[in-house]
Protein backbone atom coordinates (compact mmCIF):
# COMPACT_ATOMS: atom_id res chain seq x y z
CA UNK A 1 0.00 0.00 0.00
CA UNK A 2 1.39 3.47 -0.82
CA UNK A 3 2.14 6.03 2.04
CA UNK A 4 -0.71 8.47 2.65
CA UNK A 5 -1.70 11.09 4.87
CA UNK A 6 -4.94 10.74 6.68
CA UNK A 7 -7.08 13.61 8.21
CA UNK A 8 -9.73 13.43 10.91
CA UNK A 9 -12.15 16.30 10.76
CA UNK A 10 -14.45 17.26 13.61
CA UNK A 11 -16.83 18.79 11.40
CA UNK A 12 -18.38 18.62 7.89
CA UNK A 13 -17.15 22.01 6.78
CA UNK A 14 -13.99 20.79 7.90
CA UNK A 15 -14.25 18.00 6.12
CA UNK A 16 -15.62 19.49 3.16
CA UNK A 17 -12.66 22.41 3.45
CA UNK A 18 -9.97 19.37 3.05
CA UNK A 19 -11.86 17.81 -0.61
CA UNK A 20 -10.34 19.00 -3.83
CA UNK A 21 -12.84 18.81 -6.94
CA UNK A 22 -9.65 18.84 -9.39
CA UNK A 23 -7.28 16.68 -7.37
CA UNK A 24 -8.76 12.58 -7.81
CA UNK A 25 -5.58 11.89 -4.89
CA UNK A 26 -7.75 12.93 -2.13
CA UNK A 27 -10.96 10.80 -1.09
CA UNK A 28 -13.46 10.63 2.14
CA UNK A 29 -13.87 7.73 3.77
CA UNK A 30 -16.73 6.24 5.76
CA UNK A 31 -15.95 2.82 6.93
CA UNK A 32 -13.29 2.05 4.36
CA UNK A 33 -14.25 -1.41 3.53
CA UNK A 34 -14.21 -1.18 0.12
CA UNK A 35 -11.56 1.56 0.01
CA UNK A 36 -8.92 -0.12 1.40
CA UNK A 37 -9.19 -2.97 -0.20
CA UNK A 38 -8.29 -1.27 -3.56
CA UNK A 39 -5.48 0.25 -1.90
CA UNK A 40 -4.06 -2.89 -0.79
CA UNK A 41 -4.77 -4.03 -4.43
CA UNK A 42 -3.05 -1.42 -6.02
CA UNK A 43 -6.15 -0.04 -7.72
CA UNK A 44 -6.15 3.33 -5.84
CA UNK A 45 -3.23 5.65 -4.46
CA UNK A 46 -4.80 8.32 -3.15
CA UNK A 47 -2.15 11.10 -1.46
CA UNK A 48 -5.20 12.09 1.52
CA UNK A 49 -7.88 9.95 2.79
CA UNK A 50 -9.99 12.23 4.63
CA UNK A 51 -11.43 10.06 7.31
CA UNK A 52 -15.06 10.94 8.48
CA UNK A 53 -15.52 9.71 11.53
CA UNK A 54 -15.11 11.59 13.77
CA UNK A 55 -17.81 13.94 12.55
CA UNK A 56 -20.91 14.27 14.58
CA UNK A 57 -23.47 12.33 15.72
CA UNK A 58 -26.35 13.47 13.80
CA UNK A 59 -24.79 12.07 10.97
CA UNK A 60 -25.35 8.77 12.31
CA UNK A 61 -28.87 9.07 13.71
CA UNK A 62 -31.89 6.97 12.35
CA UNK A 63 -35.03 8.59 12.17
CA UNK A 64 -38.90 8.07 11.29
CA UNK A 65 -40.63 11.54 10.84
CA UNK A 66 -44.51 12.32 11.68
CA UNK A 67 -45.24 12.31 7.96
CA UNK A 68 -43.67 8.86 7.58
CA UNK A 69 -40.63 9.46 5.88
CA UNK A 70 -37.46 8.06 7.03
CA UNK A 71 -34.08 9.86 7.23
CA UNK A 72 -30.87 8.19 8.02
CA UNK A 73 -27.37 10.02 8.37
CA UNK A 74 -25.09 8.50 5.82
CA UNK A 75 -22.84 7.57 8.64
CA UNK A 76 -24.60 5.12 10.17
CA UNK A 77 -23.44 1.28 9.60
CA UNK A 78 -25.50 -1.00 7.94
CA UNK A 79 -25.71 -2.96 10.65
CA UNK A 80 -27.17 -0.22 12.51
CA UNK A 81 -30.01 -0.10 9.52
CA UNK A 82 -30.93 -4.04 9.77
CA UNK A 83 -31.74 -3.68 13.26
CA UNK A 84 -33.29 -0.35 13.28
CA UNK A 85 -36.47 -0.15 14.48
CA UNK A 86 -37.62 2.99 12.83
CA UNK A 87 -36.36 1.58 9.41
CA UNK A 88 -38.38 -1.65 10.20
CA UNK A 89 -41.30 0.52 10.76
CA UNK A 90 -40.90 2.61 7.52
CA UNK A 91 -39.20 -0.29 5.06
CA UNK A 92 -38.76 -3.97 6.46
CA UNK A 93 -37.75 -4.71 2.82
CA UNK A 94 -34.32 -3.02 3.94
CA UNK A 95 -34.25 -4.53 7.18
CA UNK A 96 -34.51 -8.18 5.38
CA UNK A 97 -32.09 -6.82 2.76
CA UNK A 98 -29.11 -6.27 5.05
CA UNK A 99 -29.13 -9.83 6.50
CA UNK A 100 -27.61 -11.20 3.25
CA UNK A 101 -25.27 -7.71 2.26
CA UNK A 102 -22.07 -9.55 2.89
CA UNK A 103 -21.31 -10.54 6.75
CA UNK A 104 -21.91 -8.87 10.14
CA UNK A 105 -18.93 -8.28 10.14
CA UNK A 106 -18.29 -5.85 7.06
CA UNK A 107 -22.07 -4.61 8.39
CA UNK A 108 -20.46 -3.31 11.34
CA UNK A 109 -18.29 -1.39 9.40
CA UNK A 110 -19.68 -0.24 6.15
CA UNK A 111 -21.66 3.20 6.30
CA UNK A 112 -24.59 3.77 4.15
CA UNK A 113 -22.94 6.79 2.99
CA UNK A 114 -20.38 4.47 1.58
CA UNK A 115 -22.24 1.80 0.18
CA UNK A 116 -23.78 4.26 -2.28
CA UNK A 117 -21.21 6.90 -2.90
CA UNK A 118 -18.94 3.63 -3.39
CA UNK A 119 -20.95 2.63 -6.39
CA UNK A 120 -20.28 -1.20 -7.18
CA UNK A 121 -22.45 -2.21 -9.37
CA UNK A 122 -23.42 -5.46 -7.28
CA UNK A 123 -24.38 -3.29 -4.04
CA UNK A 124 -27.82 -4.49 -2.79
CA UNK A 125 -29.37 -1.15 -1.71
CA UNK A 126 -28.87 0.96 -4.56
CA UNK A 127 -31.81 -0.98 -6.48
CA UNK A 128 -33.82 -1.20 -3.49
CA UNK A 129 -33.28 2.03 -2.32
CA UNK A 130 -34.30 3.39 -6.25
CA UNK A 131 -37.12 1.42 -6.14
CA UNK A 132 -38.08 2.57 -3.21
CA UNK A 133 -37.73 6.38 -4.31
CA UNK A 134 -35.33 7.36 -2.48
CA UNK A 135 -33.09 10.19 -2.79
CA UNK A 136 -29.72 11.19 -0.73
CA UNK A 137 -28.75 15.09 0.22
CA UNK A 138 -25.16 15.77 -0.98
CA UNK A 139 -23.49 18.56 0.57
CA UNK A 140 -20.95 20.89 -1.09
CA UNK A 141 -19.38 24.32 -0.69
CA UNK A 142 -22.27 25.67 -2.62
CA UNK A 143 -25.18 24.09 -0.11
CA UNK A 144 -26.62 21.45 -0.27
CA UNK A 145 -28.34 19.18 -3.20
CA UNK A 146 -30.73 16.12 -3.28
CA UNK A 147 -30.05 13.21 -6.08
CA UNK A 148 -32.47 10.40 -6.23
CA UNK A 149 -30.57 7.06 -5.68
CA UNK A 150 -31.68 5.94 -9.06
CA UNK A 151 -30.13 9.18 -11.06
CA UNK A 152 -27.14 9.24 -8.25
CA UNK A 153 -24.89 6.48 -9.68
CA UNK A 154 -23.34 7.17 -13.31
CA UNK A 155 -21.84 3.90 -14.76
CA UNK A 156 -19.41 1.30 -12.86
CA UNK A 157 -17.90 2.76 -9.58
CA UNK A 158 -19.21 5.79 -10.83
CA UNK A 159 -21.23 8.45 -9.52
CA UNK A 160 -22.53 12.19 -10.61
CA UNK A 161 -20.96 13.73 -6.84
CA UNK A 162 -18.64 16.24 -7.46
CA UNK A 163 -15.18 15.57 -5.73
CA UNK A 164 -15.97 17.90 -3.15
CA UNK A 165 -19.35 16.42 -2.49
CA UNK A 166 -20.50 13.96 0.80
CA UNK A 167 -23.31 12.68 0.87
CA UNK A 168 -24.82 13.43 4.34
CA UNK A 169 -28.33 11.70 4.84
CA UNK A 170 -30.19 9.73 2.98
CA UNK A 171 -33.95 10.11 2.69
CA UNK A 172 -36.44 7.55 2.40
CA UNK A 173 -39.91 8.55 1.39
CA UNK A 174 -43.20 7.08 3.21
CA UNK A 175 -44.00 3.88 2.04
CA UNK A 176 -47.83 3.73 2.94
CA UNK A 177 -50.23 1.62 1.08
CA UNK A 178 -46.71 -0.01 -1.11
CA UNK A 179 -45.63 -2.93 -0.79
CA UNK A 180 -42.03 -3.84 -1.14
CA UNK A 181 -39.43 -6.87 -2.00
CA UNK A 182 -36.00 -7.16 -2.61
CA UNK A 183 -35.03 -10.64 -3.74
CA UNK A 184 -31.13 -11.62 -4.17
CA UNK A 185 -30.00 -14.52 -6.72
CA UNK A 186 -26.27 -15.39 -5.87
CA UNK A 187 -24.39 -18.33 -7.40
CA UNK A 188 -22.14 -19.33 -4.30
CA UNK A 189 -22.97 -18.60 -0.80
CA UNK A 190 -26.21 -16.44 0.19
CA UNK A 191 -24.46 -13.76 1.25
CA UNK A 192 -22.04 -13.78 -1.39
CA UNK A 193 -21.88 -10.73 -4.60
CA UNK A 194 -25.81 -11.64 -5.80
CA UNK A 195 -25.52 -12.38 -9.81
CA UNK A 196 -28.98 -10.52 -9.69
CA UNK A 197 -30.82 -7.75 -7.35
CA UNK A 198 -34.25 -7.55 -8.06
CA UNK A 199 -35.96 -4.62 -6.27
CA UNK A 200 -39.92 -4.48 -6.51
CA UNK A 201 -42.11 -1.98 -5.18
CA UNK A 202 -46.03 -1.99 -5.56
CA UNK A 203 -48.94 -0.19 -4.96
CA UNK A 204 -51.77 -2.60 -4.79
CA UNK A 205 -55.70 -2.79 -4.66
CA UNK A 206 -56.97 -6.18 -4.01
CA UNK A 207 -54.65 -8.75 -6.60
CA UNK A 208 -54.70 -5.66 -8.86
CA UNK A 209 -51.27 -3.40 -9.39
CA UNK A 210 -52.15 -0.05 -9.73
CA UNK A 211 -48.62 1.48 -9.30
CA UNK A 212 -45.39 -0.14 -9.42
CA UNK A 213 -41.70 0.50 -9.56
CA UNK A 214 -38.91 -2.30 -10.35
CA UNK A 215 -35.18 -1.88 -10.54
CA UNK A 216 -32.62 -4.74 -10.81
CA UNK A 217 -28.89 -4.51 -10.09
CA UNK A 218 -25.49 -6.62 -10.40
CA UNK A 219 -26.52 -7.78 -13.60
CA UNK A 220 -25.91 -3.92 -15.19
CA UNK A 221 -23.46 -0.98 -14.28
CA UNK A 222 -26.15 0.64 -12.23
CA UNK A 223 -29.77 0.43 -10.55
CA UNK A 224 -31.46 -0.42 -14.33
CA UNK A 225 -35.49 0.31 -13.72
CA UNK A 226 -38.15 -1.73 -16.27
CA UNK A 227 -40.53 0.20 -17.26
CA UNK A 228 -41.99 -2.94 -20.43
CA UNK A 229 -42.15 -5.58 -17.23
CA UNK A 230 -43.84 -2.57 -15.12
CA UNK A 231 -46.66 -1.85 -18.21
CA UNK A 232 -47.05 -5.71 -18.29
CA UNK A 233 -48.05 -5.71 -14.34
CA UNK A 234 -50.45 -2.46 -14.33
CA UNK A 235 -54.33 -2.97 -13.84
CA UNK A 236 -54.37 -6.59 -14.33
CA UNK A 237 -55.11 -9.09 -12.05
CA UNK A 238 -52.00 -10.79 -10.70
CA UNK A 239 -51.60 -14.57 -11.33
CA UNK A 240 -48.71 -16.67 -12.45
CA UNK A 241 -49.21 -16.17 -15.98
CA UNK A 242 -49.35 -12.63 -16.11
CA UNK A 243 -45.35 -12.82 -13.88
CA UNK A 244 -44.09 -14.94 -16.52
CA UNK A 245 -45.14 -11.95 -18.88
CA UNK A 246 -43.63 -9.62 -16.98
CA UNK A 247 -40.63 -11.37 -16.48
CA UNK A 248 -40.10 -11.86 -20.19
CA UNK A 249 -40.99 -8.48 -21.10
CA UNK A 250 -37.89 -7.45 -18.27
CA UNK A 251 -35.57 -10.20 -20.11
CA UNK A 252 -36.14 -8.53 -23.30
CA UNK A 253 -36.13 -4.58 -22.45
CA UNK A 254 -32.34 -5.36 -20.42
CA UNK A 255 -28.92 -5.54 -21.61
CA UNK A 256 -27.00 -7.71 -19.29
CA UNK A 257 -23.39 -7.60 -18.51
CA UNK A 258 -21.44 -10.77 -17.60
CA UNK A 259 -19.21 -11.31 -14.71
CA UNK A 260 -17.78 -13.64 -12.12
CA UNK A 261 -21.36 -13.95 -11.33
CA UNK A 262 -22.36 -15.36 -14.58
CA UNK A 263 -22.44 -14.91 -18.22
CA UNK A 264 -24.90 -12.09 -19.68
CA UNK A 265 -27.35 -14.57 -20.92
CA UNK A 266 -27.30 -16.48 -18.07
CA UNK A 267 -28.33 -13.32 -15.62
CA UNK A 268 -30.67 -12.43 -18.55
CA UNK A 269 -31.81 -16.06 -17.78
CA UNK A 270 -32.18 -15.48 -14.33
CA UNK A 271 -34.12 -11.94 -14.31
CA UNK A 272 -36.89 -13.95 -17.01
CA UNK A 273 -37.81 -16.18 -13.79
CA UNK A 274 -36.66 -13.96 -10.64
CA UNK A 275 -38.78 -11.03 -11.51
CA UNK A 276 -42.17 -13.51 -10.70
CA UNK A 277 -40.59 -14.74 -8.08
CA UNK A 278 -39.71 -11.64 -6.19
CA UNK A 279 -43.03 -9.97 -6.93
CA UNK A 280 -45.38 -13.46 -5.87
CA UNK A 281 -44.74 -13.00 -2.09
CA UNK A 282 -46.15 -9.37 -2.16
CA UNK A 283 -49.20 -11.12 -3.93
CA UNK A 284 -49.73 -13.47 -1.64
CA UNK A 285 -49.41 -11.17 1.20
CA UNK A 286 -51.97 -8.89 -0.05
CA UNK A 287 -54.87 -11.50 0.02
Amino acid sequence: MSPFELARPATLGAALSLLDREDTDVRPMGGGTALMLMMKAGILRPRRLVSLRSLGAEYRAIELRPDGELHVGALSTLSALEHSEPVRRAAPAICRAMRRLSNVRVRNVATVGGNLAHADPHMDLPPLLSALGAHVVAAGAGGERRIPVDELIAGYYETILEKDELIVRLVVPAQAGWQSNYLKVTTRAADDWPALGVAVNLRMEGSRVRECRLFIGAATDRPTRLPRAEAVLLDAPLDAALLRRAGDAAAEEVECSGDDQGSAPYKKELLRVSLGRAVAPLLASSR
